[in-house]
């Protein structure tokens, strides 16, 4: 039958057991098969091929697949058996299909199969033709089936199954001949075998990334519903998703989100970096009327003016040089949703104006378009630079400071909030362990240390810090020595100490008394702890025990970093800052 290039196949004829190439040897005169005969062997190899792809292509599990090929192969050849064996990454079996045999019976009999058969078909990722099986070394002691008579000839035809250039399998069959049996009869199955084990192997290949993608497609199915199902949750409870925590000044400022949120004006939302803006202004959008409608954020930050400009408005074709396509921009993909811009500070003086004519007619034009586009978009705005200063120094337009702050929210800082930060560490921690399924706790000295922190990074330090710790924790249980800190190795005082990361104080009232809650004002950098005032509840000026001298050494001894400085010698932050400014002390960079 009809296969692919004879010179594919690796033969052994005698006890020598020599491989080389098989090339179709030639037959005698007498032996030569007629024009018709030739021709009607062809169409059966043809139909064959044709029957059997039909097979593949018809959906059912790969081992009927497998299993209905090899009842059908048997009716085109003269075979005794035939085995069709899946092999794994390590060269264990992990299908194997035979003909009107079940799956144990199909792995028994390639089991008996000569290693060493089978193993020169997965090396030599060839075929292996084998005429006379009790004369080749490849089967030395092996014994035939008592159904087979001795005098009999026995020959084993073996062929890769390939997923590219690696081989994912075997296609064998045993064939008892006569006398009359030539080598070209041989060379014609092994190249019909050859086309029959490529088109498993695709069929396999196929199998195996269906499966692959369903899988995947099943995992974000249940991640889905279980997103879902908590977003359902958190809003019959009037929860807001992301958002952990249950301090005073937390609860206040998700109060003001619910108030807010019924209306449709303008929101800014203000405070240092890391205390998860981007959160309140999705739970803003959630508690709103346009709950149902689409939340596209953008920060402004991020991208230079000319393609904030494409990114905001969109584009036309032809716009400018690799603009192939028309695109909407995210004014107009939020239409009749929430917009949130985040670092609206950072944005040009050019640009503000045409951001300006958007929140007051409502309209714009993509760039490079002509056709006036209407939209109906709620904005919520975020930053963590001081707008009023930016106002005053001419860098931010007064007239979009008024169009964007019509409410404006501060989010606490962690600092401000140290009841939430055990809740914090322990959904940072489950999140680490369920992206890395580990299982890890925290331990009482483990909270305590975080407790003590200052985290000028807010809650995106938080995180840091624990993901971190997870990381490098030698067991389960995280504890007091597992900590960066305590090595001398805190990423915080790291960035202090080189004046790398500052946050910037935000101009807001503080809350009203009823909530019980003090609103420090924030330090614009770690120096301006100087500056800042003294409470009486942080031990007032007169409970401040320390002279000038050991509170220089604690700096030094700290390399001027004012929070580790304060753990030193057990006082709070603003109490050091009360002590610079008393004693004059003068802060260095280092």
């Amino acid at each position: 039958m009809p296969m692919s290039a004879g010179s594919d196949t690796v033969r052994s004829d005698d006890a020598n057991v020599a491989f080389a190439p098989a090339l179709t040897l030639p037959m005698p005169k007498h032996n030569m098969p007629k024009r018709s005969q030739s021709h009607t062997r062809a169409d059966i190899a043809l139909r064959g091929i044709y029957e059997i792809s039909k097979i593949l292509a018809t959906p059912a599990r790969l081992e009927t697949t497998l299993a209905n090929v090899m009842t059908l192969l048997s009716s085109f050849m003269d075979m005794r058996h035939g085995i069709v064996a899946l092999i794994d990454e390590k060269g264990d079996p992990r299908s194997v299909v035979g003909i009107g045999w079940s799956e144990q019976q199909a792995h028994r009999y390639f089991e008996r199969l000569p290693e060493r058969a089978v193993g020169q078909v997965v090396t030599t990722q060839m075929p292996v033709v084998i005429h006379n099986i009790d004369k080749s070394a490849l089967f030395a002691g092996w014994e035939r089936s008592e159904k087979v008579a001795r005098d009999a000839r026995v020959s084993f035809i073996g062929v890769p199954i390939k997923d590219g250039d690696k081989v994912i399998g075997t296609l064998t069959i045993e064939q008892v001949w006569d006398d009359d049996t030539t080598y070209h009869a041989a060379d014609e199955d092994v190249r019909f075998l050859t086309m029959v084990a490529n088109l498993i192997g695709q069929t396999v290949r196929l199998m195996d990334l269906i499966g692959r993608d369903r899988e995947r497609l099943m995992d974000q199915q249940r991640l889905l519903e279980k997103e879902l199902s908590r977003q359902e949750g958190g809003e019959k409870r009037g929860e807001a998703r992301g958002i952990v925590g249950s301090s005073p000044a937390l609860g206040h400022a998700l109060n003001q989100i619910r108030v807010v949120a019924r209306s449709h004006s303008a929101v800014l939302l203000r405070g240092e970096s890391g205390t998860g803006k981007e959160l309140f202004a999705r739970a803003t959008h959630d508690f709103s009327p346009r709950a149902k409608k689409p939340f596209i954020k953008l920060n402004c930050a991020a991208l230079p003016e000319s393609v904030l400009e494409s990114e905001l408005f969109g584009h036309e074709k032809g716009a400018f040089t690799g603009a192939v396509t028309q695109r909407k921009g995210r004014f107009e993909l939020a239409d009749g949703g929430t917009l949130f811009l985040d670092e609206i500070g950072d944005t040009s003086l050019s640009f503000q104006v045409k951001l300006l004519r958007v929140l007051q007619e409502g309209e714009f034009e993509r760039v490079g378009g002509m056709n006036t586009i209407k939209v109906d978009v709620r904005l919520v705005c975020a930053t963590n630079r001081n707008l009023e200063e930016m106002v005053a120094r001419g860098e931010f337009r007064a007239d979009l400071y008024y169009r964007i702050n019509v409410v404006s929210v501060r989010l606490p800082a962690l600092r401000d909030r140290r009841e939430d930060i055990p809740l914090l560490a322990l959904e940072f921690l489950r999140r680490f362990d369920d992206e890395h399924r580990t299982r890890h706790e925290l331990s009482p000295s483990a909270i305590r240390v975080l407790d003590n922190c200052y985290f000028p990074g807010n809650v995106r330090e938080l995180e840091n810090c624990i993901r971190r710790t997870a990381t490098l924790a030698p067991g389960d249980r995280i504890c007091e020595d597992d900590f960066a800190c305590r090595h001398d190795e805190c990423l915080s005082a790291t960035l202090w100490k080189t004046a790398v990361s500052q946050p910037f104080s935000i101009i807001q009232p503080r809350p009203k008394a009823p909530i019980g809650i003090a609103s420090p004002p924030i330090p614009t950098a770690p120096s301006d702890f100087a500056g800042a005032p003294f409470d009486a509840e942080d031990g007032g000026q007169d409970n401040v025990k320390i002279t000038r001298n050991e509170l220089v050494a604690a700096l030094e001894a700290t390399g001027w970093v004012q929070a580790k400085a304060a753990r030193m010698l057990h006082l709070t932050p603003r109490q050091i800052g009360y002590a610079l400014r008393k004693y004059g002390v003068e802060v260095k960079r280092l």
